[in-house]
């Protein structure tokens, strides 16, 4: 399923594309904003796939939105002119599409994006697990990662960077949600939209960041009441 979001400040225009996604049995609509500034605000808490974005909005444009991301989200791109398509390919979108928009059009797109970027994504992914390790492929190899070695995973756009000791970080293709659910959750926890961490590996916390060594993981308001149960299920009193 592609999480998406839907930023329009026009009622209708927002409402069509709402009603479109709920009709894609592939897509997933997350939230719908009338701003790009309250999008990027849901943004820094919560993970997305997916974001249609309209290109003229006052405040803060979509272009400018999409230019100030950091994150691997794709963008389709909703514009009334032609002439912005151009814009949007420089800023890498997935696709545009020019107002009044059929559904037609709309699937085409999606289905467009889809298999561009997310199917052949799903398909790079070799993950075997047991209760101990897992096997994942990286560099054209297959590697053994042993549970008890991770300290930390880390998500790097399109790839997860897993930390352990003693050892250099192995890279692979595949999202952290991937990643996340094949670990034993009594061992691990997502702690931010970015970070996954081995709850037995914690020794230090420190202004509400986990410390690994010179690794600084930082600990977000989505996730910090779980973090904090955590706490307070093994903190002397």
């Amino acid at each position: 399923m592609i999480r998406c979001i839907a930023i329009d400040d026009e009622p209708l225009a927002l409402k069509q594309i709402e009603s479109y996604i709920g009709k894609t049995p592939f897509l997933q609509l997350e939230r719908s904003f009338n701003s790009a500034i309250r999008a990027m605000e849901f943004l820094q808490t919560n993970e997305v796939d997916l974001m249609f974005v309209d290109i003229n909005m006052p405040d803060l444009s979509g272009m400018d939105f999409v230019k100030s991301l950091s994150s691997s989200v794709k963008v389709i791109f909703i514009t009334a002119y032609h002439e912005y398509a151009y814009q949007g390919f420089q800023v890498d979108a997935a696709d545009y599409l020019v107002k009044p928009i059929g559904y037609a059009d709309f699937l085409k797109s999606v289905t467009k994006t889809r298999e561009r970027f997310f199917v052949k994504s799903e398909a790079s992914e070799t993950v075997e697990n047991n209760d101990q390790y897992l096997f994942i492929k990286s560099e054209y190899k297959i590697v053994r990662i042993d549970f008890n070695n991770i300290t930390f995973i880390e998500s790097m756009r399109d790839y997860v960077r897993i930390h352990m000791d003693s050892q250099k970080p192995v890279m692979a293709l595949m999202g952290l949600k991937k990643m996340e659910d094949f670990l034993p959750n009594k061992d691990f926890m997502r702690v931010h939209r970015s970070y996954i961490v081995n709850l037995n590996k914690i020794t230090t916390i420190e202004r509400n960041r986990i410390v690994f060594d010179k690794d600084y993981i930082p600990i977000s308001e989505q996730y910090k009441d779980a973090f904090q149960d955590f706490l307070d299920n093994r903190f002397l009193k």
